[in-house]
């Protein structure tokens, strides 16, 4: 932890800039991790058809498809008088992401299963709206903070402890207060996080710095949106990955039913978060080193063979052997969670590769193909995981919490079993082999992307970066 607050002489943000960045992930990655993981446990508990349930979060994604899409654009026309470009976005995300959480876990518990589905769709499309204003300029702004590469790649590391530290705390918040030991519910966990989520996310905003410099105003038409994406190969490249490997992981939706039915207790979850949370704290210590010495996206495959292998031994060793299960989940976790410190950090180097292909200064819209995709896949997850669980004949149960849930002691017959340990642990395997087999066609490397960048902050003209990136390619030394 403490290497996040060393001042390198050579960057440009400050320590207490850089703290209010990383705690706003805190917060970001609590709310998220919420509605991710826990929303398809709130639904079920609700009583709700889990092919309905399904349905429903992906008809708001038809939405969010024209959300994200028109906010990047909006993002990269709209200019405030103060003549910055991600803070006032950030300073109304932070009340409105918060809000729009509590408003999805406080559906009326009395009311039929057509106005549930209701609430859920609603409250669903402004939570995804909301969050879009938040996602796009805090990802954003690291472009605006410092052209270093190795500063970004420091700060997206770094920033991951907090996030992964929000993850935790929601999941501990969570899981206690609806286990079958406590038996709250779904509304009071929304509002602790929210109130977290806003005390944590509001300093970034008032303390962090945008320093490139004012981009001249440009005709940002629909042709040069599209020019931009079509060109800027390795964002596509990449996110086709991204949208196999997230769409799949279903794992985190499916963790607190796999530790009731499989290990007979709720609150074995807390140790499938401590081995998931503490290898993420720990390698994003770890990850920064490690790209100085090797390209990205060779540790990214490699950790992904990783994963692959060990996650299919985890699923056909099974889960009868708890001990067994522990070791073999803390050893997958550590591929995980390099790739999971990693994840974004290939956005911004697909940013700067954009606009040096093209001309085209788009940041708005490439991070919202990230917003995007972060968003759709983890609601095509949720969606699966409830698909995969109605497929195999899973009973629909109505219980306010575990506690309820545990009172009611509703048998699952062997096949809906089966099916759940089906999705938790393999269904995520075939994600990241489809993932790495895309990955494999990414191609643009960490030293390139530096040139690229100080060719776009105007540190050194367009002939040199050129100059300089042909002898990348050729092998040779240059003057970098």
């Amino acid at each position: 932890m403490k290497l996040a607050y060393v001042q390198n002489p050579t960057w440009k943000t400050s320590p207490t800039e850089r703290f209010s960045y990383y705690t706003f992930f805190f917060g970001q990655n609590a709310v998220y991790n919420l509605v991710s993981t826990l929303l398809t446990t709130y639904l079920l508990l609700l009583g709700l058809n889990a092919e309905k349930s399904a349905a429903v979060i992906l008809a708001v994604k038809l939405w969010d498809a024209f959300n994200d899409v028109i906010f990047g654009v909006i993002f990269d026309k709209v200019k405030f008088k103060s003549g910055l470009k991600y803070l006032p976005w950030l300073k109304i995300s932070c009340i409105a992401v918060p809000i729009a959480t509590v408003l999805m876990f406080a559906i009326p518990e009395g009311g039929s299963e057509g106005m549930k589905l209701a609430w859920l769709a609603v409250a669903y499309v402004i939570w995804d709206t909301a969050y879009t204003l938040c996602d796009v300029p805090v990802y954003g702004i690291i472009t605006s903070m410092t052209e270093n590469l190795n500063e970004r790649t420091a700060m997206l590391s770094y920033k991951s402890i907090y996030g992964g530290a929000g993850s935790g705390f929601c999941t501990l918040i969570g899981t206690i207060l609806i286990s079958e030991h406590v038996g709250s519910d779904f509304t009071v966990v929304a509002i602790i996080i929210a109130v977290a989520g806003i005390i944590t996310m509001l300093p970034v905003a008032f303390k962090a710095k945008e320093r490139a410099p004012v981009v001249p105003d440009e005709n940002f038409t629909v042709k040069k949106m599209f020019k931009y994406l079509v060109s800027n190969k390795y964002l596509l490249i990449y996110y086709l990955g991204f949208f196999f490997y997230s769409s799949l992981n279903v794992s985190a939706n499916m963790t607190l039913f796999v530790s009731f039915y499989l290990f007979d207790y709720s609150l074995f979850s807390l140790i499938i978060m401590v081995i998931g949370v503490v290898p993420s704290l720990v390698c994003s210590l770890f990850v920064p080193a490690l790209i100085k010495k090797f390209d990205k996206m060779k540790i990214y495959l490699f950790c992904s063979v990783l994963a692959i292998v060990t996650g299919l031994i985890t699923f056909f060793v099974g889960y009868e052997n708890i001990i067994v299960y522990t070791v073999l989940a803390t050893i997958r976790s550590m591929p995980i969670a390099v790739i999971g410190v990693m994840m974004f950090m290939f956005t911004p180097d697909c940013a700067e590769y954009g606009k040096f292909t093209t001309g085209i200064d788009a940041k708005g819209i490439t991070f919202a193909l990230q917003t995007f995709a972060a968003k759709l896949t983890g609601a095509i997850a949720g969606s699966l995981g409830l698909l995969l669980m109605g497929v195999f004949g899973w009973k629909e149960i109505e219980a306010e919490n575990f506690e309820v849930l545990q009172q009611l002691n509703v048998p699952q017959s062997d096949t809906a079993l089966f099916g759940l340990w089906f999705t938790y642990a393999l269904v995520p395997v075939i994600g990241v082999i489809l993932a790495g087999i895309i990955w494999l066609f990414y191609r643009l490397k960490d030293k390139e992307v530096q040139i690229m960048a100080d060719c776009n902050m105007g540190k050194i003209d367009r002939a040199e970066a050129e100059k300089r990136l042909d002898a990348l390619k050729s092998g040779k030394k240059s003057s970098v």
